[in-house]
């Protein structure tokens, strides 16, 4: 096991919260948690109950990150209250969990590049957007993006059964990557992945957004709403890939809170995995008139007295 995981564990079990701090944080990040599941179930019904998005990659896009955006929040509050509540589970009941977390961390940022890239083509070019954004290709690209994950998460999961003597799997551990997946090698390959995915997001964030820029200072109004997607986007991507510096945050606020460190842990889980996935809903489900209008009328109706709607 590696040393920053023993770090971990050693911590948790000397620092659990008080009862009434421990619920405190359970209610909040499950008020938080829900909400936010509960709008982005909303915006998934509005898109499934009107065809008009089904021949839209952008919105296929769109729905396929707030179906990731829902996994992700649901793994990540299943978590947050199993750590209180049993406080360690088996490792091979924590290990389905962490790859889901890890498949669904990694699918964000890709999806991100990719409704970008959407973005670019339909302003630069207009004319052939019809031809390279088909649905076909929109869905082989999310069948690549998911295959891309998979790739990246499973390896974790295969070097620690070869690894790990098999009493391991029936111990008791606080559920977290770095216990559940403890070797070093694979410390380093989460680091390498890391810095590969923001390499490569970045690169797709900043080409599309100036060559929208360009195409915005001289050309239509829409040209100049994708430049500020483009940014939106790239607060998204900024927001997500702070996961990939939580290992280097957490050993700092180990060593600067060692006393507090419970606490440090609760902010960086609500900076890093509960803020990031409140993003969408804003760009698509308030910034987007089509889109907007729809869920509009989905919340109406669903407010409305029964013997009012029509």
């Amino acid at each position: 096991m590696s040393e920053a995981a023993l770090l971990n564990g050693s911590v948790a079990v000397l620092s659990r919260d008080p009862l009434g701090k421990a619920v405190a944080k359970n209610v909040l990040v499950m008020a938080i948690g829900l909400s936010i599941n509960y709008i982005n179930a909303s915006l998934m019904y509005t898109f499934c109950k009107h065809q008009i998005f089904y021949s839209n990659p952008r919105y296929i896009l769109f729905f396929t990150l707030v179906l990731n955006d829902m996994i992700q929040m649901s793994v990540g509050i299943t978590l947050f209250v199993i750590s209180y509540v049993l406080y360690r589970i088996s490792a091979l009941s924590c290990a389905p969990f962490i790859l889901m977390a890890i498949i669904t961390t990694e699918n964000t940022p890709l999806i991100l590049a990719c409704m970008a890239g959407e973005c670019y083509v339909a302003v630069r070019l207009p004319l052939h957007h019809a031809r390279i954004c088909t649905v076909r290709r929109t869905l082989l690209l999310v069948a690549a993006i998911l295959g891309a994950s998979l790739v990246s998460a499973f390896p974790d999961l295969f070097v620690t059964l070869a690894t790990e003597p098999a009493h391991f799997f029936s111990g008791k551990i606080f559920c977290l990557r770095e216990t559940a997946f403890p070797s070093p090698v694979l410390a380093r390959k989460r680091d390498v992945t890391y810095v590969v995915y923001l390499v490569l997001v970045w690169s797709v964030i900043f080409f599309t957004y100036f060559q929208i820029l360009f195409t915005a200072r001289t050309a239509s109004k829409d040209a100049k709403k994708a430049r500020r997607t483009i940014v939106l986007h790239g607060v998204q991507v900024l927001l997500c890939m702070t996961t990939y510096a939580v290992p280097l945050v957490k050993d700092a606020l180990l060593r600067a809170f060692p006393e507090n460190y419970s606490d440090s842990l609760f902010a960086c889980y609500v900076v890093v995995q509960v803020w990031p996935r409140s993003v969408s809903p804003i760009i698509y489900g308030v910034r987007d008139k089509c889109f907007r209008k729809y869920l509009k009328h989905y919340l109406v109706c669903r407010t409305a007295p029964h013997g009012d709607r029509s």
